[in-house]
């Protein structure tokens, strides 16, 4: 059974789970929440103390001001007062897609304070020879969402991250009949994704050489299924780049979600090195 705790933090008030008890592994992405790394964390956590949260604006996370944006800096500094307030010098990290991003900018401006860092399938669109174009194609996603709404831009979010029609039915679900007040809160969380998120960590060029000074190992995860990708491309780039051979985890970029099991399996292996 997980504890749902709240830490106060400049600018944002954060909603964090822990589950378990052992080492301190903290399983993170963004936007995704908490409850999307619950059936991993629930198998990751008969060895480990498990951390799941909702980064800064998304689901039970508050920010202070709703126009600031979220950095990837700005949400390992969360990570790491997470840390403080559970008393832990260090940790395991798993990030996926932006989270694996927001573990490069932690292990970068906070050296030491993680083992291992797994950056599964980040989006560091900068690191693509065709940069310009994926710039580009953010900033068609954005302009989507203001012109078209949600729906819209997450049509051509996916379609630029490489997921073809039926995969993008099967990842979006059927429309469902939401409360006014869960169509508000998915309307404010959209504005702030593609207003104040989308962007910084997309375009975000991790210091390398800081990353694999700061944690005592990276690992580069990429999906099995996720050839088509472009996070396949951008974390080809990076183990390139790292001087490192990426580890093939189960399914394709929400494989945690997908295959909580073989993931939880495969994790464990990489964790253990």
């Amino acid at each position: 059974m997980e504890a749902v705790n709240y830490l106060d933090v400049p600018g944002a008030r954060i909603c964090y789970e822990v589950r378990g008890n052992g080492p301190v592994l903290v399983l993170a992405g963004s936007p995704m929440d908490a409850p999307s790394f619950a059936a991993l964390a629930e198998l990751m956590a008969d060895e480990h103390t498990v951390v799941t949260l909702d980064p800064r604006g998304v689901s039970r996370s508050t920010v202070t001001d709703p126009e600031q944006d979220t950095t990837p800096e700005l949400r390992a500094d969360d990570v790491v007062a997470i840390l403080d307030a559970l008393g832990a010098d260090t940790a395991d990290f798993l990030g996926s897609s932006g989270g694996a991003v927001t573990g490069l900018a932690l292990a970068e401006r906070h050296p030491g304070r993680l083992r291992v860092l797994v950056a599964h399938e980040p989006p560091l669109l900068e690191l693509l020879p065709d940069a310009a174009e994926q710039r580009a194609a953010t900033q068609h996603i954005i302009d989507t969402f203001h012109r078209e709404g949600a729906g819209a831009a997450m049509a051509a979010f996916m379609a630029n991250a490489g997921y073809d029609l039926d995969q993008m039915e099967m990842v979006m679900g059927d429309p469902e009949e939401k409360s006014p007040e869960d169509q508000a809160r998915e309307e404010a969380e959209a504005a702030r994704f593609y207003n104040h998120e989308l962007r910084g960590t997309v375009s975000h060029r991790p210091d390398l050489r800081a990353v694999a000074a700061g944690a005592a190992r990276v690992v580069v995860g990429i999906g099995e299924e996720s050839g088509p990708l472009v996070t396949h491309r951008t974390s080809t780039v990076l183990a390139e780049q790292l001087g490192v051979e990426p580890a093939v985890f189960p399914g394709e970029h929400v494989g945690f979600v997908t295959h909580p099991g073989d993931f939880a399996q495969t994790l464990r292996k990489v964790l253990a090195g």
